[in-house]
């Protein structure tokens, strides 16, 4: 959508409001996706749209709408909804200028990615050709615009890569699946390192282990890690969760509740999901959310804010043509000094946890999680021994950093959301079905 149009839309809005804000997205993607050894789709998707915010008579009203040529309309749903909205407890973004750098990057070719996944495919089926494997690419195209009538104007473009490859491989009645998958700004993913990662967890998994249930040291991988720990950390520093009372830490501000080697933050400047400001228009910052085991604060939009009386950290962020909520551009752990080599050596007995179904139940309010495995790893004296089933890990995160090994000494991206080392916990509830 053009600046015009944008500018057209806030004009009709502010003939009939007290303040208006506008926010388009679209987004295009090209999906190239391999299925069961077999190219499966190769269909371009393009969306776009436009929300639209608006204060008068100090109520919110809003509206939103894919269709580009009916902006009255949009501005008419608007005003009305206005009219019943909730009381306006914010003010929109003011007196800040966000030009679009622009990207000259081209990424790879169709035809480039169909032949990188046919390529893919041989050197899974040379370690195993029973095992069924897809192939999944995405190069997304994203921008966004933001305009308010109190000066403010931000656009964004984003180009991203996407890679995965996963595996099931079944054998009588074992079913086991495995993934590896990454998310690139700009970039190809490193698909060697996908495949390496893909064929060494199925070497690992190629005998089978067995664990009693007990108390037992957990490993737990970036990614089995990012849902499972840091997905629930997520939650509970969430502005929103603090003034609806939901969060273990919301009278926790100034405490020192973990190991004073969990530093958790925020740097919207890196990574695939990068961004100068938030979806409300507000500038985005660097933030330290926990500082050695300390509670230093949480991230907040703006109404979320308002109604906990704090300034927006520039984390109002939209699910598509949505209203914003609180969110992070990326969570980020800084990483300990152990190598995973060493962390794993150190084990007598114990579990590494890969992947988890879903992400696992949790009670927030307690600050505890419950996983099942998808794919667990039995490690004794040191040495991953085979594949375990039928496993449970639960704990709390109170609990299990009271009794923190370490953290990693590498941090990794986990879907480009969050950048994250793994963690070994010295001991975590173990419930095993034989």
């Amino acid at each position: 959508m053009s600046d015009s149009k944008l500018e057209q839309i806030l004009q009709l809005a502010a003939a009939k409001v007290d303040v208006a804000e506008v926010y388009y997205l679209s987004s295009q993607d090209t999906p190239i996706e391999f299925e069961n050894n077999r190219l499966k789709s190769l269909q371009t998707k393009a969306v776009q749209g436009v929300a639209l915010r608006v204060i008068h008579n100090g109520r919110l009203g809003f509206a939103s709408s894919t269709d580009l040529t009916r902006v009255e309309d949009l501005v008419d749903a608007a005003v009305q909804t206005a009219g019943i909205g909730d009381l306006a407890e914010f003010e929109f973004a003011s007196g800040i200028q966000f030009p679009d750098v622009g990207s000259s990057y081209t990424p790879p070719s169709t035809q480039e990615l169909v032949e990188k996944g046919k390529s893919l495919i041989e050197q899974v089926h040379a370690y195993n050709s029973e095992i069924l494997v897809d192939v999944g690419f995405h190069v997304r195209t994203g921008n966004v615009k933001i305009a308010t009538t109190k000066d403010v104007y931000g656009a964004r473009t984003r180009k991203i890569v996407s890679a995965s490859i996963s595996g099931n491989l079944v054998q009588g009645e074992d079913f086991l699946q495995v993934y590896s998958y990454d998310v690139a700004k700009e970039e190809m993913p490193d698909c060697d390192r996908l495949l390496a990662d893909l064929i060494q967890k199925y070497r690992w998994a190629e005998r089978s282990a067995t664990i009693n249930s007990g108390t037992f040291p957990v490993f737990f991988t970036p990614r089995a890690s990012s849902s499972t720990i840091w997905g629930l950390f997520d939650t509970i520093l969430s502005g929103q969760t603090v003034v609806q009372k939901a969060s273990p830490l919301a009278d926790k501000l100034g405490q020192t509740l973990f190991d004073s080697r969990l530093t958790l933050f925020e740097d919207p400047t890196i990574g695939p999901s990068a961004s100068p400001f938030d979806d409300e228009g507000t500038p985005t910052s660097q933030k330290v959310l926990i500082a050695e085991g300390t509670v230093e604060r949480f991230y907040w939009d703006r109404r979320w804010g308002a109604r906990g009386g704090c300034e927006s950290t520039g984390n109002g962020f939209r699910g598509g043509l949505s209203r914003p909520g609180p969110d992070l551009v990326n969570l980020c752990v800084s990483p300990g000094k152990t190598s995973v080599a060493d962390l794993i050596a150190n084990i007598e007995e114990g579990l590494i946890v890969e992947q988890v179904l879903g992400a696992g139940q949790s009670n927030q309010l307690a600050g505890e999680f419950s996983v099942n495995l998808d794919l667990g790893y039995k490690v004794e004296k040191g040495e991953i021994v085979g594949r375990v089933k039928n496993t449970m890990v639960a704990g709390s995160i109170f609990e299990a950093f009271n009794h923190l090994v370490d953290l990693s000494d590498r941090p990794e991206w986990v879907g480009g959301s969050a950048y994250v080392p793994s963690i070994l916990f010295e001991k975590l509830g173990v419930a095993a079905r034989q």
